[in-house]
């Protein structure tokens, strides 16, 4: 197994030259830090990643959770883990300094989490997991909840979860039905199933946190009627004792991929003792959750790109050191025989795998910055950058989750029949980064959120902002004749999708909502590689800036320059032509899918 699994030279390309996170200290929110803190964040991380998480991946993959007695128990390690997550402030990084956190930039903190799930994914669940449902708490929870499970979560003493699937609603929310019904002693008693719950139970902590969802009896049917409450596996009783709070965990899945973290399904309240306590307003549980779930789909993107990263640089270290074949002009067989680096075909792969991740990576970024500037502004300018995000997170999600499969899928073809076998962890990487365009909500449902919601929302004012924001972009390449050919292709994407998107919006005002919305999972990847592509020219602004001053740069700085130029080039000559046919489809409205009849599958 390679040593590199990821670049810190891009993660600080990304972090100061592209997206200048110091501009964000002249705010006073974030003024107490400066970019010796930001280094500093990632050179810890670093560390933490080589030394203590990566050593563990193979092993965790190989040595999954065990279903013992009615409990999950995890890999050792896993311990181990949430005490540095705690105690090194990875899990508080982004809360209020009132809380005792450290009120970093979530673009900051974007890089641990994209090093630790490079190094290994299953240990960055535990982490996302809890940071996300301590600030729901913090957001929406009353002081006393505030107090009770704040201090242990950010301490990694106990585990946070979001508990939201049952078996009978899948990703249909409106039809849960764990039940809860309210006592006069300020607690509601849970009764239901959760399924597909990450790390609900383990014996890595002492206790597990679930922010779950439940419909309080006579509630308003569908989503306007789900609450939402704090369910841990053990509650604290009078004399400030843990006792067991009938949160039963009736089994763990077998996995594909993504082993070292449980996925469990839990019963609630088989004894009729299973104590939920309200967060915030009844009936307001959904909205409440969405800002863990948007918060936990940007991560999935970016645990994505990071599994894909791992693979690259593995793919990457293999094809400098594997001699295989000659030159296609070389008909002399004694010649030794070359890199298989050195293969056009394999330099193509390995461009696609850097396009796609460092391309997904500062959509990553994007996001996290509209997240930062929506903390400290106000008004207008607040609004802006919420439905910039609001808008985006469907994109940032799917992307990376989608194209990091083709990503894995390329790595581990320059491996040709090693890459298939387990004593590389090309086949590993395949199968963990499998999950990621299912949890958080499936390509197909982020596909009708885009396009069924987030451009017509405000009556498209989101997306008019995006645009504004693409053609911004475009408009500073116009005194630089080597991008301007790229930036005049970006515009005409920029009209396709402005054509496809008004011609949707046109059969949708027609009354044909199935037929608008059938193939929304392809306007997602449309949009997709256009978001992708916007990216990919700010980087290229951003790297003629610095090979301006080509004469002060290291020859280690101007060959990751000009390989970034190399990877940009490529994605507007490989990948962004493929909106032409994704453009095809869906200016076509024959209703294809729509009209097949389910008995038409038949053998």
């Amino acid at each position: 197994m390679g040593e590199k699994f990821l670049s810190e030279r891009n993660l600080k390309f990304l972090l100061y030259e592209v997206f200048d996170v110091t501009s964000l200290l002249q705010y006073p929110y974030y003024a107490e830090h400066s970019r010796e803190t930001f280094d500093m964040v990632l050179e810890t991380a670093m560390k933490i990643g080589m030394d203590l998480l990566r050593p563990k991946l193979e092993e965790m993959d190989r040595n999954p959770p065990e279903f013992v007695d009615g409990h999950v128990k995890v890999h050792p390690a896993v311990r181990t883990f949430m005490n540095e997550f705690g105690e090194g402030g990875w899990i508080s990084a982004i809360a209020p300094m009132k809380l005792g956190g450290q009120q970093i930039p979530r673009m900051v903190d974007l890089i641990p989490n994209f090093i630790f799930a490079a190094a290994n994914y299953s240990t960055s669940a535990y982490l996302i997991l809890t940071t996300e449902a301590a600030r729901l708490i913090e957001s929406f929870g009353s002081e006393e909840m505030i107090e009770t499970y704040i201090p242990k979560m950010f301490a990694g003493q106990w585990q946070g979860t979001m508990a939201l699937t049952e078996p009978q609603a899948g990703s249909s929310l409106a039809d849960i039905i764990t039940s809860a019904e309210p006592t006069n002693q300020g607690y509601y008693k849970i009764r239901g199933q959760k399924i597909f719950i990450s790390a609900s139970e383990h014996d890595g902590v002492e206790n597990v946190v679930n922010l779950l969802l439940a419909k309080i009896k006579g509630s308003p049917v569908g989503t306007r009627g789900i609450s939402l409450f704090v369910v841990p596996n053990k509650r604290i009783d009078e004399n400030g004792e843990l006792i067991f709070n009938d949160v039963n965990v009736t089994g763990t899945y077998h996995k594909l991929g993504y082993r070292g973290c449980p996925i469990n399904q839990l019963s609630l309240g088989e004894n009729d003792d299973c104590r939920g306590y309200l967060v915030g307003e009844p009936n307001k549980g959904l909205a409440y959750m969405f800002q863990m779930m948007n918060a936990s789909r940007l991560l999935i993107g970016l645990g994505a790109a990071a599994i894909a990263s791992a693979a690259y640089y593995a793919a990457l270290e293999y094809a400098k050191e594997r001699p295989q074949g000659r030159r296609l002009t070389s008909k002399d067989p004694t010649l030794p025989q070359i890199p298989i680096i050195e293969h056009a075909d394999v330099k193509r792969m390995l461009l696609f795998q850097r396009s796609i991740i460092e391309g997904s990576l500062s959509l990553l970024f994007q996001c996290n910055k509209y997240s930062d500037l929506q903390i400290v502004l106000e008004g207008e300018e607040k609004e802006k950058y919420s439905l910039l995000l609001d808008l985006l997170t469907p994109v940032a999600k799917s992307y990376p989750s989608e194209m990091g499969i083709l990503s894995v899928s390329q790595a581990l073809q320059c491996l040709g029949g090693y890459g298939y076998c387990d004593e590389f962890s090309l086949e590993q990487y395949y199968r963990d980064v499998r999950i990621h365009p299912i949890h958080e909500g499936t390509t197909g449902i982020h596909g009708i959120t885009l396009l069924g919601r987030n451009v017509t929302m405000k009556n498209g004012k989101a997306f008019q902002l995006y645009l504004e924001e693409v053609q911004k972009v475009i408009r500073a390449t116009e005194d630089d004749s080597e991008l301007n050919p790229y930036s005049l292709e970006l515009r005409n994407a920029l009209e396709k999708l402005r054509d496809v998107t008004s011609h949707l919006i046109d059969v949708r005002n027609e009354g044909n909502t199935e037929l608008f919305l059938a193939d929304a999972t392809l306007y997602l990847e449309f949009f997709g590689i256009i978001a992708i592509a916007w990216q990919w020219l700010l980087q290229a602004l951003s790297v003629q800036k610095a090979l301006k001053n080509k004469d002060g740069l290291s020859e280690a700085d101007a060959n990751f320059y000009q390989g970034k130029m190399y990877t940009f080039r490529y994605f507007f000559g490989y990948e962004l032509p493929k909106i032409e046919g994704l453009a095809k489809r869906l200016l076509n409205t024959d209703g294809l899918t729509v009209e097949m009849k389910a008995d038409l599958f038949s053998d």
